[in-house]
C-alpha cells in the first residue's frame, strides 16, 4: 500500500512538469519530418542491405563452401531463396506505398488555414 502512495504521489508531482511539454505543430511537423527522413534514409537501406548479405552468405554457402558438403549446400540453397523472398516483399511493399501516394496525393505542406498559436513573451 505504501508502494502506491508513492506512485500516486510521484504521478500527481509530475503534472507542473508535463506542462513544459508543449507541442505547437512547427515541433511536430519537425519530429515527424526526422522520423521520416530517418526511416527513408537509414532503416530501409539497412533492411535492403541486410537483405542482400543473407542472399550472398547463400551464396557463399552454396558454391564455395558447399563443394562436397551436402548440408551447407541446402543451407545455401535456402537463404538464397530467403534473401530473394526478403528482395520480393520489399519491393513490393515499396511499390504499393508509392501507388497509394500517387493515388492519395499526399501533400506535405502546411496548410494556410492553420490556426497561429500564442507565443509567450
Amino acid at each position: 500500500m505504501k508502494k502506491l502512495g508513492y506512485l500516486v504521489l510521484a504521478f500527481v508531482l509530475s503534472f507542473p512538469v508535463s506542462a513544459f511539454a508543449q507541442i505547437n505543430a512547427t515541433n511536430a511537423q519537425t519530429f515527424s519530418n526526422g522520423a521520416i527522413n530517418l526511416i527513408n534514409n537509414v532503416f530501409i537501406p539497412l533492411v535492403f542491405a541486410i537483405a542482400f548479405i543473407v542472399f550472398i552468405w547463400g551464396v557463399f554457402q552454396y558454391f564455395i563452401a558447399g563443394g562436397h558438403d551436402e548440408e551447407k549446400r541446402e543451407t545455401g540453397k535456402s537463404l538464397m531463396l530467403w534473401g530473394i523472398i526478403g528482395f520480393f516483399i520489399m519491393v513490393s511493399v515499396w511499390g504499393l506505398v508509392n501507388i497509394l501516394r500517387g493515388t492519395i496525393q499526399v501533400n506535405n505542406s502546411v496548410p494556410d488555414y492553420a490556426p497561429n498559436l500564442p507565443t509567450n513573451q
